[in-house]
């Protein structure tokens, strides 16, 4: 798809029923959502992923000119037609949904953010995150990061295609800028129907900094999924698919 100043890989199930767009990590890309693509088009959502700047086979995000995720998701909706849509988003994913939200929230149906910290810039939240993560913590494999332990130990078969989905991801150079500072106080002013999702073994964003941001975004739930950690949307896709569901079914169902 090309935008303005820049190209992005995306791929869409087509459909009449509502827009899901599925936003991925900082590990992954379009590619990592084989897990919902089928199951959320069997529910009748036309179902899109995109891979952001840097990411298979999209532009790269030069330092000089990275753009912004939020931009780049709002000209993609323009691009494909979507005037109002779900955004389903993991890990870093987050972030740029926030962003986006605070930018336009009136575009959004609902958002369901799973294992994110979120960018939130408030002292508390950094003084939890300080207090989480080791100086060197970046410096350990990304599948250590990102997965539980129970995951490997029980699936080498998917832990190794996760690996495989990660070295395909990350093909340029990554330095999106957001548009805005992402606040509590932002936060507390969106109505964007909210579903958190955090893995009870999240190395990177455990259950209690998830539900602090449940407790500043109004219209929120938190539901925290066992033995699964940075990546419940691929270690829990039962689960993960189950809760997002019933969510956009029920819980923004009218939005």
């Amino acid at each position: 798809m090309a935008l303005a100043d820049t190209k992005l890989w995306y791929w869409d199930t087509g459909g009449s029923g509502p827009a899901v767009v599925l936003l991925h990590a900082a590990s992954g890309s379009a590619l990592s959502w084989s897990y919902q693509q089928p199951v959320f088009a069997a529910a009748g959502y036309r179902v899109i992923a995109y891979s952001r700047r840097g990411y298979y086979c999209s532009d790269p995000a030069p330092r000089e000119r990275p753009g912004t995720s939020a931009q780049d998701l709002a000209g993609l909706a323009d691009a494909l037609g979507l005037d109002r849509f779900h955004a389903v988003a993991t890990a870093a994913g987050v972030s740029f949904t926030l962003d986006f939200a605070i930018s336009y929230p009136h575009r959004l149906r609902s958002m369901v953010l799973a294992c994110g910290v979120g960018g939130a810039t408030d002292a508390d939240f950094v003084a939890m995150m300080d207090g989480v993560k080791p100086p060197d913590y970046m410096t350990y494999p990304v599948w250590f990061r990102e997965l539980a332990p129970s995951y490997r130990a029980a699936n080498k078969a998917g832990t190794r295609r996760w690996k495989d989905d990660h070295e395909r991801s990350c093909t340029g150079e990554i330095s999106l800028a957001y548009v805005n500072e992402i606040t509590w106080a932002k936060l507390e002013a969106l109505r964007v129907p909210t579903l958190l999702i955090a893995g009870a073994a999240d190395l990177s964003a455990p259950p209690p900094m998830v539900r602090m941001y449940a407790e500043h975004i109004p219209n929120s739930e938190c539901v925290t999924v066992p033995e699964a950690g940075h990546s419940v949307y691929w270690e829990r896709p039962d689960v993960f698919n189950r809760l997002t569901l019933e969510f956009l079914a029920h819980g923004a169902g009218s939005s």
